[in-house]
């Protein structure tokens, strides 16, 4: 007989999406809620039952608020690589890990975040593509087949 893992520590357990939208919501704010997840439902017209409709529908958006509210809200450590992969709500948080105090967060620290971000996704982006200095991409130097230019819908026209 498996045992089933024990969710009862993860702090989602138990929380509707309607109650963890609030409680972030009450706590931070949806301008704060919009700076760190970038999400524009809690930009556009925000309120707690718009973004509760559209979370759940989309999926990834979710898993965002749920990870930011374990990991922010609830002062979580961060998960293990082997939990990381799993959805929020599926992860099993270790007995000896309790939740803290909610993170002080700004806009100001929203911001630098932000810009961390950009840099770090323009150095991946810079290490996947190289190229030229007037940002044009460098033409690939590996020489083509004739066979590999070929119209594959030529055949039928000979």
């Amino acid at each position: 007989m498996t045992q089933d893992p024990d969710y009862q520590n993860n702090p989602l357990h138990g929380v509707s999406l309607k109650q963890l939208v609030t409680e972030i919501a009450q706590h931070y704010g949806f301008k704060i809620l919009y700076a760190y997840l970038n999400i524009n439902c809690f930009a556009n017209n925000p309120s707690v039952e718009s973004a509760v409709k559209f979370l759940k529908k989309t999926d990834w958006a979710r898993e965002k608020v749920e990870a930011f509210y374990l990991y922010q809200f609830k002062s979580l450590p961060r998960a293990s690589a082997e939990q990381f992969e799993l959805s929020p709500r599926d992860r099993i948080v270790p007995p000896d890990q309790k939740p803290g105090r909610p993170a002080e967060l700004s806009l100001e620290d929203a911001e630098r975040l932000r810009e961390k971000r950009a840099k770090k996704a323009a150095l991946h982006d810079r290490a996947a593509s190289p190229r030229v200095a007037d940002g044009r991409r460098i033409a690939n130097t590996t020489k083509a087949s004739p066979a590999d230019n070929a119209d594959p819908w030529a055949k039928w026209r000979k």
